[in-house]
């Protein structure tokens, strides 16, 4: 553990340029740049509250802070994901003429678009401000589904870069996925009046848990460890989510310690 941890420092300024690299990429050639942080979560939210506002959010209160809250939380664990899984291949070139750890592309990836997701973090407490949502103390309490959406990120990027690389077509397949995963996070509809088997499958989509607890602080104005959100405990949401997201995290490690030497073989 030590050897890695000293490894881990020795390479720290390299994984802060990348991360730098990574954000000024993102918005080269963009007029407005980061701006569109902050633009693009609002106005898609605008759009799906026009959208899906009439059909179903008639019974959901501040329906728009209600989408926004579960749209930046997908968007973050997508977007990471799907960049985290090209990483590899991206830095096929530097890979083949330098070593450094291989662990730092999909890290540094994941590290700047989470950077990005927590800036945007700012358009949903202003939006709470502008709907009169009442905040309570309890808000604090929202820095652990965050801490454990960053954890899921993570993990789910080590196995998916590790994965893509043998394995190609999961860049395809991946697009399918999250699309099921989207729609199964609850992110415009409202899970009341399902019946208890939909609330069950819902329960088991870590992301959804996270968006819940998300919820839960700023909209509910509860306790993730004492409420419930819509028939399911927020506490047992945040002890799921936090143990797939561990569980996830110790087979992305050992997945791609394993592989990373074969890496250059099949890139």
């Amino acid at each position: 553990m030590k050897k890695y941890i000293e490894g881990f420092m020795r390479y720290r300024y390299l994984l802060n340029e990348l991360v730098v690299k990574g954000i000024k990429l993102k918005y080269r050639r963009s007029y407005l740049g980061l701006v569109w942080t902050l633009l693009e979560p609002l106005l898609t939210t605008m759009v799906l509250a026009f959208v899906f506002g009439t059909l179903l959010g008639k019974n959901i209160p501040y329906f728009p802070v209600y989408i926004l809250c579960g749209r930046l939380m997908y968007s973050c664990f997508s977007s990471t994901s799907k960049v985290a899984m090209r990483s590899i291949r991206a830095n096929q070139a530097m890979i083949k003429k330098v070593y450094v750890p291989k662990y730092l592309y999909p890290l540094s990836t994941i590290i700047y678009n989470y950077i990005l997701f927590l800036i945007s973090l700012i358009i949903l407490v202003a939006l709470a401000i502008v709907y009169q949502v009442p905040f309570t103390w309890h808000i604090i309490e929202m820095v652990i589904p965050l801490m454990i959406l960053a954890i899921l990120c993570v993990a789910v990027g080590l196995i998916l870069s590790t994965v893509c690389v043998f394995f190609r077509d999961l860049e395809y397949l991946w697009e399918v996925i999250t699309m099921l995963i989207m729609y199964c996070s609850g992110i415009f509809y409202s899970v009341e009046r399902m019946d208890a088997t939909v609330k069950t499958v819902l329960s088991l989509n870590p992301v959804y848990c996270i968006i819940s607890n998300v919820r839960c602080v700023i909209m509910e104005g509860g306790s993730i460890f004492t409420s419930t959100s819509y028939g399911l405990s927020n506490l047992q949401m945040m002890l799921y989510s936090l143990g797939f997201s561990v569980i996830a995290l110790v087979i992305g490690v050992v997945m791609f310690k394993k592989n990373q030497d074969k890496f250059i073989l099949h890139i």
